[in-house]
């Protein structure tokens, strides 16, 4: 095939005629003459322009034909600009108008240095596969030229609702000029970014450079969150987690616009936070886990850290201090604390309910004002978390007076109490929130708390907690809240799940990650995905996107980007993944705990992670 395009070199000036040149033979030949006006074709043709003062080299000739080329004769992008998860509230394609991101492209981004901040975020997502060195600069009004444009635009006074995008809205739109993401603050900006990753094929991924297209389909996205609160949990206390784990779980949230990590610190097993004046905690409470492992816990360093790395990806940070209850670790450490006061051995089981502070000893009040203290101080985030869930040998008034206090320890810190919805009886704080996590959907407390104030985050352990199994034969993981695959994690309501509380009490959503039978990032990431992108969804995305079949054909276009990046999953039977693609479940020899036998450390046993789909 022989085929004539018509290019112009970046330095042609405006009105110079364009040169045309053969790609068989790469040689610049005769100006091309002018086509006439429409309708005019049977009159003399006009007169060719003058060729360009500086005339393109070959190389640029080569390339810029080269390009035109496979512009023209390439399929259609692979990915459409629906395939987004979460769903994005409006989608509006171009066919016309797919980009392919040129090897020279600059990303430009508002003076504000947070804009640049979320620019230097999209390059580095980038570069690694690409190999395209994607130079970031700056401007007072960003345009694509070619290239990425982040603008950072507040709407005017009396704007509709269709421009007002909110703290976390964005607008994405590829163009044949380039792409432009505009949101009113860096947020939304970084929120586009995650779209405009995965509108790229899946070989995006790959942490070396590959040979790919990597075209973007065209048209405009509109998107903003439903709820304010998006997250997830890590459980840090029942096995421990370095820092660099968390650090990967957070870039699993930040893929699917999550905004909260609430990392679960202390618990029977363990205490995974240093505290100035209690040097115990951690060296005698954090020292172990189940099974007998060899715990850990984080210096000030360390989850200043995590703080920072989860703030630059807009990630809140929630940390939690489990009280009254969940306490036997920090026991072990200071049995003053105990209400006999006397240390108990450490324990490395799975049993719950059976430890607690001394309610009425001030030196517990001591040690809950120095440790909230220290984590209000570190943490910039609004939320503490208290916990107060099941406490069940603190009862009635004791319980309720505990905290009460608690929750005015935490508001003289400056912060919001959160808690798990068994604080619901106590006396209501202003802000105060209560986490969800009963497995009905009927709980007169938690009605009668958000009546008089409180907000709900809800997490139903029967279709949120992701420790649970996917399947009987899942190799890890616990059933008491039934079984989750992705439909079940995915079909249920966040602003009508609880009977009695309207939407408008509802903060948002939390997938909890309990970790008694988890025990390493791999398996993390097995029980993470393929629900985490389902729970995303259900926070995200407006109730009219909701559709199960579209969902579960959107998540298997992600399957493929997983394997790429080396992220462990799932392999559900429910969701049908990319055959061409599709890798042999990953084997992994991890050690956990027997199930019979929780707190045995003489037999830890060794099974095979085989995802039995």
């Amino acid at each position: 095939m022989n085929l004539t395009f018509a290019i112009t070199d970046a330095n042609t000036p405006p009105g110079a005629a364009a040169v045309s040149t053969s790609p068989s033979t790469g040689s610049a030949t005769d100006p091309a003459p002018l086509l006439p006006p429409p309708g005019q074709e049977t009159g003399p043709l006009l007169p060719p322009a003058p060729l360009p003062a500086h005339e393109p080299d070959a190389a640029t000739l080569a390339r810029t034909a080269e390009r035109v080329a496979g512009d023209l004769l390439a399929p259609p992008a692979p990915v459409r600009l629906a395939d987004v998860v979460p769903a994005p509230e409006l989608v509006e394609p171009d066919p016309d108008a797919d980009w392919v991101l040129p090897a020279d492209a600059v990303v430009v981004a508002s003076t504000d240095p947070a804009a640049l901040a979320v620019a230097g975020h999209l390059a580095e997502l980038l570069r690694p596969a690409t190999g395209y060195l994607l130079p970031v600069t700056d401007a007072a009004r960003p345009e694509p030229a070619g290239g990425i444009a982040l603008m950072l635009a507040v709407p005017p006074a009396g704007a509709g609702p269709d421009t007002d995008l909110g703290a976390e809205g964005y607008r994405l739109t590829v163009a044949a000029s380039g792409v432009t993401i505009t949101a009113a603050t860096a947020a939304g900006l970084f929120y586009g970014v995650q779209t405009l990753r995965q509108l790229l094929p899946p070989a995006i991924e790959s942490p070396v450079p590959v040979t790919e297209r990597w075209v973007l389909p065209g048209g405009t996205v509109t998107d903003r969150p439903r709820f304010p609160y998006r997250g997830a949990m890590l459980d840090v206390a029942r096995h421990f987690f370095t820092a660099e784990d968390v650090l990967r779980v957070i870039d699993h949230l930040a893929r699917y616009k999550l905004n909260h990590l609430h990392l679960h610190l202390t618990d029977d097993q363990g205490w995974r936070i240093a505290v100035p004046g209690w040097p115990r905690l951690t060296s005698v409470g954090g020292a172990n886990e189940v099974g007998g492992g060899p715990g850990g816990w984080y210096t000030r360093a360390d989850y200043r850290r995590i703080v920072r790395y989860a703030a630059a990806r807009h990630v809140t940070v929630v940390p939690e201090i489990d009280l009254p209850g969940h306490t036997h670790a920090a026991l072990t450490a200071y049995g003053e604390l105990a209400p006999d006061g006397i240390a108990p051995p450490p324990y490395t089981g799975t049993e719950v309910g059976f430890s607690y502070v001394d309610p009425a000893g001030e030196r517990t009040w001591a040690f809950i004002a120095d440790v909230l203290g220290e984590l209000a101080a570190l943490t910039p985030g609004p939320w503490l978390h208290i916990g107060g869930d099941e406490a069940f040998k603190v009862k009635g008034a004791t319980y309720t007076d505990f905290v009460e206090r608690v929750q005015r320890v935490v508001a003289d810190t400056g912060k919001t109490v959160v808690g798990w919805h068994q604080i619901a009886p106590a006396g209501h704080l202003d802000g105060r929130v209560l986490q969800w996590w009963g497995t009905t959907t009927e709980d007169a407390a938690t009605v009668d708390a958000v009546h008089r104030g409180a907000r709900l985050i809800l997490s139903p352990g029967n279709h949120s907690y992701l420790d649970m199994k996917y399947a009987p034969d899942t190799p890890i993981g616990h059933d008491w809240a039934g079984l989750i695959d992705v439909r079940r994690a995915y079909d249920w309501d966040p602003g009508t799940h609880v009977a009695g509380v309207p939407a408008t009490a509802v903060l948002g959503v939390e997938a909890p990650l309990w970790t008694e039978s988890v025990t390493s990032l791999a398996e993390v990431e097995f029980m993470l995905l393929p629900r985490l992108p389902a729970l995303a969804e259900l926070g995200w995305s407006p109730r009219a996107t909701h559709d199960w079949a579209g969902f579960r054909d959107r998540l298997a276009g992600h399957g493929p980007r997983w394997t790429t990046a080396g992220i462990h999953f799932h392999r559900s039977p429910e969701v049908p993944w990319p055959t061409d693609r599709a890798q042999p479940p990953t084997e992994v020899k991890p050690r956990i705990p027997s199930q019979n036998h929780p707190d045995s450390a003489a037999d830890p046993g060794r099974v095979p992670l085989t995802d039995p789909s």
